[in-house]
């Protein structure tokens, strides 16, 4: 006999639904646009892969079930100007130290730091965080406004919910790096081979997964992660598709400040276990007192 709950079922049902569509629909919006008369990295079929996290989570709330309760709308701002601090400033100082490092083993060079290019550069970076805010409302809303608060529901480990997070975030991009870009734009990305790259990248969104996971837990809003994943584009923007660093391409894997870089992998793990641990042990604290007293 099953005895899970109807709800539990509906969820699963649900996070089904949402974890296949997100990995199908990508590939569909390539489909679409390869139909266009001038098929273009800007075009529907981009656009359409960038709104579908928001569009089907927000459809699986109004007409599934799974309801409003947890979107995490609200802000919350009050007690949590630490965690608004860290949303910002963690990809920041991450890859300022992952940079620092390769600079020291000889493998980064700096050349939009010039005093002729400064300018350029925050300009570039500023104009990334407005276009960076636009797209990520539509990604974290479905990552962690939606999958990962239906994901913390269940009793297992909050690790394993990081996890599998991290995977369908990944899985998404798939269509985004082998079909919707074209190879020279790739290739201003990174200088790694895709069966090297794409399962970094795996990787690194599965430990960036843990730090916006638990700053979702503890905050109980969306936003943060959205502060957090728009300094991450605008810095990649910034950094790397502009060319305002230089990296030499058999030093690619462990000092790119983007997230398959593996040093930034290590650092994002560390934070996010970090933060973990230090969650559980004080729930662990929280009901020791709460028996003695």
């Amino acid at each position: 006999m099953n005895s899970q709950h109807p709800d539990n079922r509906r969820t699963v049902r649900n996070l089904l639904i949402f974890s296949a569509l997100m990995i199908t629909l990508g590939w569909l919006a390539w489909g679409l646009e390869s139909l266009m008369d001038d098929p273009s990295a800007e075009g529907m079929g981009m656009g359409l892969w960038v709104i579908t996290p928001l569009v089907v989570s927000f459809l699986l709330r109004a007409f599934a079930g799974d309801g409003w309760q947890d979107l995490g709308l609200k802000p919350a701002f009050k007690d949590n100007g630490v965690w608004y601090a860290v949303s910002l400033l963690v990809y920041p100082a991450c890859a300022a130290l992952v940079l620092v490092i390769g600079a020291g083993l000889g493998a980064v060079t700096f050349p939009g730091f010039s005093g002729d290019e400064i300018g350029s550069l925050v300009e570039v970076f500023a104009a990334g965080l407005v276009s960076s805010l636009v797209k990520n409302i539509f990604e974290e809303f479905g990552w962690r406004g939606y999958l990962a608060p239906k994901l913390y529901t269940f009793k297992f480990n909050t690790l394993v919910a990081h996890g599998l997070v991290g995977i369908v975030w990944a899985a998404w991009h798939l269509p985004y790096y082998l079909v919707l870009l074209d190879e020279s734009d790739v290739k201003d990305y990174t200088s790694l081979d895709m069966p090297v790259f794409l399962p970094l990248l795996f990787v690194g969104l599965i430990a960036a997964s843990i730090v916006y996971g638990e700053i979702r837990i503890r905050t109980g809003s969306v936003w943060p992660a959205v502060v957090m994943h728009t300094m991450s584009n605008a810095l990649i923007t910034a950094l790397i598709l502009e060319d305002n660093i230089d990296i030499k391409s058999d030093w690619d894997a462990l000092v790119t400040p983007g997230p398959e870089g593996i040093l930034m992998i290590g650092l994002f793990a560390l934070i996010g276990i970090a933060i973990y641990r230090r969650r559980e042990q004080a729930a662990v604290t929280g009901v020791s007192a709460a028996l003695a007293g």
